[in-house]
Parts: structure tokens; sequence; C-alpha cells
């Protein structure tokens, strides 16, 4: 009786040679600790038939392999990552080794699937001189998690099929061939070569848009897109169309709706009464939910709202899973904004009255623009008896925002005079009036009463990260500051602009936002903790250099290439710096001093400007992280192996230099309480002059029921507030066993004016 036959990737078929499959899998086992090729084999379980594929085969060894990963035998992340490049190479080339430069650019633009523009831009000679510099050997050094995520998310694929055609070193070769393609010949080879080095080592990390986008036809990498909607149906169309455009083009979508007049306003001289908020967020969300985003993610958005609208009571629960579908919008996700006279009601008991915007000239914009403006109204509002209002015990009010947020966990917290009055911009000309999915966007938006209208604004973040658990010491921020922020800046002129509002904004700004990932892992190589104060003075003097570099490197660009129109409207222009414009309650947490010369600085973007209106946003970067093999953004650890589920399956991601750090890792729920993490996140906040994606955490078990106090979410929501932090993200809520959020939440309030002061 004959072998089983076996189908090639060519189709051909031909006698199983199980050799060769051993030789694959002792080629990837070479150099890993307490892996064993035949416990592979064992849990591969493969049965053989005639016809079985290669590709089935290499798929099931694969699985077999990252299904040994453990704390123990973390090594395996690797041997799974291995068989997953061999995988990928096979496909796009038919061959482990890839193809030149050259010839591999050539054959993908032909096929429509590289941008033509690489072509046109770069000699034979110059793809000779890149294809010098590529190091494939890299491909080898990913973790399991990172290769999935770029087969799924970034490779350049056909996503009705599956078919891949490139290998990750030519992705991050390729995106800097494309950024730097209009730099000076003499400069632009070094350029391209400055930003390979420094992606392909993941020394930065790029985010989907970027990763997934640039060196293919498609143009539109921005991460996130702030759209303003004004109260009128011109404007509420305007916005929906804007909506499809960019979630069509992988964005993420923050909406500011809070001017939307509430239910039962007359409108049209009284010929009709309003139908209020929640039909137009439906119109919303179908928008959101309309295009899937190419296959790389699906479609959302955050929808920012005033704690005082009149509706306020019903917006609260939109996401919960009470209460029938004509009454909840669930497929969004809400940003309240508040600011400290919201505050202030609720330390003193008192009560907060709720408007419809289109009731309360100039109340709404003062909000935003100018805050003793914005009290004076209010309170004159509240003692006019001609103005329709309700009013609400604060502690009750905040009690239904707070249990909302802890029973759905995406109610996300946004303190708008924080981000106006220690934010970059002039508030009385280019106020901030939301932020975005994520909640570490803050850029000036101005509404759209058509989709062509020239005075809207549309504001777009492109964002990058460093990754710290790279780097060997804040001396090479310099560096890496620089082709981060050219790199970026350049992408600006590079893009597309789906909508005209998007490309004026940006032109005008051009803001970008480069945070960092795999913090943990730096807090842990550091010897010092989220949870005990060790932390500050390490993290004060990190963000300072950060910071410092990246408006350096902006101020360079500026000499160079020229200020953004729009840096007259940032305090910068006026010689106010991050270090000027903080809440002083970070003094108390630090006792280092400045490291860097601000005052030459200072003096430096006087004399030329910035390139750039904002240069700092500590996004999650959840699945760029991954690629790294990196802690998420500035989150701790939930577990040394984490299981991270993807549309793909499941995940096992291990945190770094497990062997050798693994009981130095202080995991997010090893914390005793949210204390040291804000005092952090408010000490970045300090130099971060756009948002954090913050998060807080809390853990049932250590109270009496099962239930978190509500007087402890009170408290930390205050907290932050003191400390400065200009946003919330996610309330996370531990089940004993997984990430689901806590459904209830003790109703004990109370507030003491001391603690809570603000």
């Amino acid at each position: 009786m004959g072998k089983v036959q076996i189908k090639k990737r060519n189709g051909r078929l031909e006698a199983i040679d199980l050799d060769k499959i051993h030789r694959v899998l002792d080629w990837a086992s070479q150099g890993l600790e307490k892996v064993s090729v035949s416990e592979v084999e064992l849990n591969a379980k493969i049965r053989f038939y005639d016809g079985i594929s290669t590709f089935e085969i290499h798929e099931t060894l694969i699985k077999a392999a990252a299904d040994l990963i453990s704390t123990d035998t973390p090594d395996y992340q690797f041997f799974a990552a291995r068989l997953a490049i061999f995988h990928i190479r096979k496909q796009a080339y038919g061959q482990f080794t890839p193809p030149p430069l050259a010839t591999h650019v050539k054959n993908l633009v032909a096929q429509g699937r590289y941008d033509k523009e690489l072509l046109s831009q770069y000699s034979e000679e110059d793809w000779q001189q890149l294809d010098s510099i590529i190091q494939h050997h890299r491909d080898l050094e990913f973790a399991y998690a990172g290769v999935k995520q770029l087969q799924a998310k970034y490779l350049v694929q056909d996503r009705v099929t599956g078919k891949l055609f490139e290998s990750p070193q030519f992705l991050y070769l390729l995106i800097g061939a494309c950024l730097f393609a209009h730099y000076p010949h003499d400069k632009r080879l070094a350029m391209v070569a400055e930003f390979y080095e420094a992606s392909s080592t993941h020394k930065v990390s790029l985010p989907t848009p970027i990763m997934s986008g640039v060196r293919t036809p498609t143009r539109q990498f921005s991460s996130c897109v702030l759209i303003d909607c004004d109260d009128s149906l011109d404007s509420i169309n305007a916005t929906s169309a804007s909506i499809v455009n960019y979630v069509s083009a992988r964005a993420g979508i923050g909406v500011n709706v809070g001017k939307i007049r509430a239910i039962g306003s007359p409108i049209r001289n009284g010929e009709a009464y309003h139908t209020g908020c929640i039909p137009f967020y439906k119109h919303f969300q179908t928008a959101v939910k309309s295009c899937s985003q190419g296959g790389v993610r699906g479609g959302a958005a955050t929808l920012f709202y005033p704690l005082w609208h009149l509706e306020v009571e019903d917006l609260l629960v939109l996401k919960n899973n009470r209460g029938v579908e004509e009454n909840r919008v669930r497929h969004l996700d809400y940003g309240v904004q508040l600011n400290k006279l919201m505050y202030k009601r609720l330390i003193e008991n008192s009560h907060i009255s709720l408007f419809s915007p289109s009731d309360v000239p100039d109340l709404y914009d003062a909000f935003f623009a100018d805050q003793a403006e914005f009290e004076a109204l209010y309170l004159k509002y509240e003692s006019d008896e001609g103005i329709r209002k309700k009013t609400i015990k604060a502690t009750d009010l905040f009690s239904l925002l707070l249990q909302e947020r802890a029973s759905t966990g995406r109610i996300y917290i946004q303190n708008v005079d924080l981000c106006n009055d220690h934010g970059p911009f002039i508030a009385s000309v280019a106020p901030i009036l939301q932020s975005n999915l994520c909640m570490e966007i803050a850029l000036p938006t101005s509404p759209l009463t058509r989709v062509d209208d020239e005075n809207g604004e549309i504001a777009l973040c492109t964002l990058a990260a460093v990754n710290l658990g790279k780097i060997e010491g804040l001396h090479e921020l310099a560096s890496l500051s620089r082709i981060l922020v050219r790199a970026l800046d350049a992408l600006l002129d590079y893009q597309d602009y789906p909508v005209a509002a998007a490309k004026r904004a940006t032109m005008k700004r051009r803001p970008l936002g480069v945070g960092v990932i795999n913090y943990a892992n730096y807090l842990v190589k550091s010897s010092v903790r989220y949870s005990d104060g060790s932390a500050n003075n390490l993290t004060h003097q990190l963000f300072e250099a950060l910071q410092y570099e990246l408006l350096n490197a902006s101020a360079d660009l500026a000499q160079e290439q020229g200020a953004c129109p729009g840096f007259v409207e940032t305090k910068y222009s006026q010689g106010s710096l991050p270090i000027d414009r903080y809440k002083q309650e970070i003094d108390k947490l630090v006792d280092t001093p400045l490291q860097y010369d601000w005052e030459a600085l200072r003096t430096k973007i006087l004399s030329h400007g910035l390139r750039n209106s904002t240069l700092t946003a500590l996004m999650p970067s959840e699945t760029s992280s991954q690629v790294a093999n990196a802690t998420n953004g500035i989150e701790p650890p939930r577990a040394l192996v984490s299981v991270k589920a993807s549309k793909d399956g499941i995940l096992k991601q291990v945190v770094p230099d497990i062997k050798t750090l693994a009981n130095s890792y202080e995991l997010l729920w090893q914390q005793p309480n949210n204390k040291g993490y804000l005092q952090l996140v408010a000490i970045m906040q300090k130099f971060v002059d756009q948002a954090i994606s913050a998060n807080t955490s809390y853990q049932p078990e250590q109270f009496a029921e099962r239930k978190v106090p509500m007087q402890l979410l009170m408290q930390d929501l205050l907290t932050s507030y003191k400390l400065g932090l200009k946003t919330l993200y996610y309330h996370n809520t531990h089940d004993g066993s997984s990430n689901k959020h806590e459904q209830s939440v003790q109703q004990e309030v109370g507030c003491e004016s001391g603690a809570c002061a603000i």
C-alpha cells in the first residue's frame, strides 16, 4: 500500500515525507528552552489522509505549539511564531527565502497591491541600497501573538481568500519608503534606513491604520477622527456622512453630540416638537456599523455629551441591558463631560440643574471656553423661572453615572475644563469640545453644516508609540522622537482626506500623538511598582524627557519647513510650556527637579514655532503592542500569560522577560486600589499635551457582598479630577477569573468635603 499523498501549496500531490516535517520542527526549536519537538507532534494529533494539504498540516502544528505556551514554558511562543513565519513566507513567495526587494515591489505594484509611487520615486539603485539594509532574520524574533496579529490585520493580503503577499520586514521597510519618498534625494535613503531600524527592532510601535495601509493604494492612516455635530439636520446629516467616510477608512470615531437639543424643544418656530437625542444617536450608530473597515477591524465610535444635558438620565442608560431596543443605543460608547462646577455640586451635596443647550444661549460654548463665564451663566439660568430645566440631586446623578460606568465598563469621563486649561490650545479661539474613541485625543473641532463646509473642522490625530522595554536609556528618546515626528508629519502630506474639513484642520494644526508601550516592563526593569509611589520620580523623568524631545524635534522641523499655521492658536505661541500649566497637586507626588533646559526650548519655540500643535497622547495600543511583544500602553498586565481574544481565535501573550522578571511584575489585580496608578497617570498628564487612556479597576471580592462601594467610585473620580486627569477610559471589574464586568455596585453615597476637595 503506497504512502499518503499530500497536496502541496501549488496543487501538486506527492508522497508524505515525515522527516521533512520533523526537520521544520527541529529548525523552529533551535536555541529555545523547555520546548520539545515530540511534544508538539503529540499535541498536534494530526490524522493524515490522502489529499491532506501542507497548509492544513502547518496550521495544525502552529496551533499545537501555541497551545503549549505557559508560564513555565514561555519559549513555545517563539516556536509557534517561527512556524507561523515559515507558513507566511511559503504562502507569499512559494519558498522560505524572500525575493529581492525590487522584484517584490514591482510584482505587488503590478498587482495593484502596493502604491505605484514606490516605483516612480525610487530608482533601481535605490532599491538595491534599501535591500542591503533589510534584515529578514528579524522575522524570527516575533512572539506568536505578534505574528498572528500581523497575519490577521497588517500584512498585505486578499481579505476574501486570506492569501498573504508579504512578510514583516518588507512591511517596515516600505512604510518608511512611502513616508520619506518626497524628502531630498541626498537624505531620504538615510531617513528610510533610520525609520526601518527603529520600527523593525520595535523601538517604536505603529498603529493599525499605518501598519495595514501605508505602502498600499489606500491613503488614510489617521487613527482617530473627531467630528463635531451642530444642532441642525444639515449638520447631523453631514456628521453621518463623515462617519461613514472615516469608518470605511479604518479610523476610530469620536462624535460630539452635546449640542443637540433635548426632547420636547420647539422647532420651526413652534411648528413641532423635537424628538430629542436618542433617534439621532441611533442614526449615528447605523452609520458607524455600516462598514467593516476592510476586515481589519469593526467600526466603532464614542459619543460625547455634557452631564447637565436635560436628557442625561436617559442618555446615561443607553448601553445597559435593561430596557427595550427603542430606548437603548447599545453599540456605541459614551463620554460624559464634566467640569469643576459639577464636582463642586457633588462635594457640597447640592443639586445639578439640567438644561437643553438650545434653551440657554452661550452656556454650551462657555462650558469649554471659559469656566468663569459658564458658572455665571449657569447660575443665571438656574434662577430664571422662564427657562425649562430639571433639578436633580448631584449625588443621585453621579451615582447613576458611576453605576452605568461600572455595569457596562464603557461610560467614559472627560473633564472639559482640564482639557482646555491644561492643554496646548487657547480655549477662547480653539476650544476642545470632545475626545475620541479611546479618550486620549484632545483637539479643537467645529461642526459641519454640510459635508463640503469650508468652516467646519474635523480633527484627525496620527499616532505612534515608543517601546519603553526596548530603550537602553532616556538618551535614546532624542533620536526616536526625531524619526517619529518626521515620519508622522510626512504622513500628513502623504495621505488622502475623504472629507475636506479634515484636510483643512490637519494642515492647519498638524497634530501628532506619540505615546508609549511596555511601561509595565519599564517599571519592572527599574525595580519600582505601580501601587506604592516608588515609580513616581522615575515616571516624571521619563515623560519630561519624552515631551521635551518631541517638542524639540518639532521645533527643529518648524525651522526647516515652517511652523503649522495653527501655531498662533496654541499656548506655545505665547511662550507657555507644559511645565507652566499643570495641576499643582503633582508637586506633592514627586521631589525630582526638572532635568532638561526648558528655558532654552521656550526660546527656540518662540523663535521658530512648532511644526505640530500637539505631540503626545497616551493610547491603549492593545493590538500594536502585541506585535512588539510588549505590555499594552501604560497598563499593568493582568497575568504573566494573558489570554486575548481576536477574530482569529484565542492568543496567548507572555509578558516580556518572563524568565528573569516573572516574580517582579505587579499585575493589575495584585494592586490594592487605584491610588498609585492614578498618581502615575497624573504625573504623565503634567507633560502629555493631549490626554491619556487611563482606566479604573476594581475587585468586588474585596468588599462585603462582592459589591464595590459607591463611596469608593466617587472618591476615585474626584481624585482623578483633583490630580488633573483629563479623561478616564474603561472601568474594569475583576470577577475572580476573567475580565467580565461586574453588574452590581453598592448604592452607598457619602462625600466628606475635606477628602474630596478639588
